[in-house]
């Protein structure tokens, strides 16, 4: 017997669900979602399910990492339930219930907690350089060693087990039967997704959102390799300084337009923003354009008499890989790519 939640309205609210108990079950948002199908009522089923609380079934689906929020369906419904926001917090509550440390919860439903957050590692990035006597050389040495050592650590003390923990929820408890033959065919649907983002091409009129999306991914993983293991800031090769101007400028640009609809709030997608949204893209540009200076005031010679530049980089670095890459919304990006590799193994 499945077991109900009735508590489940109030705890998803926490994450941002707006009004989603208005729903009367009128199917409108399932009409009009490319992603449903005969046999899928998408997302009417998981409306039903977080109004009913039936929690299990929630952590149990994948559907909620499927929606891509092209916002459909929540400016066709007469409720104005938002089942498009829902997803969104649906999406929130279950990076919380992977999460093995909890924090992930924290920082989505408590602005203060986040704040606090930031502000600790801005004092662990001002004591430690204060510690070196702000010497340009060793802060540079230090950020680049910490990039490499803070992938590792998060990537394996952190992101693994969680991925693990959402195998266990949507594969292993349900008691899906996978072969391992399966396993490794279906291999090729995570990478797929997670370079190409491709479902997001199947919601209409969602064509420029997925490019400026797909365009975003590869800058960033660009930038992240060209930073850390091609050593950009140290680095005397031209190819490899015009590769970091040329992606540390995409992500600057494409960001600007992401933190300018997250501002206006003018499309049904960013109507309701919640902080972790602002986090995600705000860090992400400024990583982009703190990135880009600091390269260019090494090569204009500079960088030496503006200390506080690569100062300011570090501290958006650290940032960024202590608390939104485990934490934040980054995650939704890697849990959606392994959704769409599990929903191929549970695919008969």
């Amino acid at each position: 017997m499945a077991k109900i939640n009735t508590k489940f309205g109030n705890e998803i609210s926490k994450y941002g669900a707006v009004n989603f108990r208005a729903c009367y079950n009128c199917g409108n948002c399932t009409a009009v979602c490319s992603l449903s199908t005969e046999e899928v009522s998408f997302p009417r089923e998981m409306v039903r399910l977080s109004a009913i609380g039936f929690e299990d079934e929630i952590k149990a689906s994948l559907k909620p990492w499927e929606c891509y929020y092209c916002g459909e369906c929540s400016t066709h419904c007469p409720q104005e339930a938002n089942p498009g926001e829902l997803m969104m917090s649906l999406r929130r509550y279950l990076t919380s219930k992977y999460d093995w440390t909890g924090l992930s919860g924290l920082l989505y439903k408590s602005l203060p907690i986040s704040i606090i957050a930031f502000i600790i590692t801005l004092i662990g990035v001002l004591w430690f350089a204060g510690s070196v006597g702000y010497e340009l050389e060793k802060m540079i040495h230090f950020g680049h060693m910490f990039e490499m050592i803070a992938i590792a650590a998060v990537g394996v003390f952190i992101l693994m087990p969680n991925v693990a923990r959402m195998w266990y929820y949507t594969i292993l408890k349900p008691k899906t039967k996978v072969s391992i033959a399966k396993y490794v065919k279906s291999m090729g649907e995570l990478f797929i997704h997670m370079f190409t983002q491709k479902r997001a091409l199947g919601c209409d009129d969602n064509q420029f959102r997925w490019f400026e999306h797909f365009v975003l991914v590869i800058g960033y993983l660009s930038l992240l390799f060209t930073t850390v293991f091609l050593n950009w800031f140290a680095s005397p090769y031209l190819f490899v300084i015009i590769l970091g101007y040329v992606m540390s400028a995409i992500v600057f640009v494409v960001t600007i337009d992401f933190v300018s609809s997250r501002m206006k709030r003018n499309k049904e997608v960013s109507k309701y923003t919640q902080p972790s949204d602002l986090f995600f893209v705000i860090w992400l540009f400024l990583m982009g354009l703190t990135a880009f200076l600091v390269r260019l005031f090494i090569d204009l010679d500079i960088l030496e008499g503006n200390k506080w530049l690569y100062l300011m980089h570090l501290i958006v670095l650290v940032q960024w890989a202590l608390i939104i890459v485990p934490f934040g919304k980054w995650t939704h990006f890697m849990y959606r790519s392994f959704a769409m590799y599990f929903a191929k193994l549970k695919e008969k």
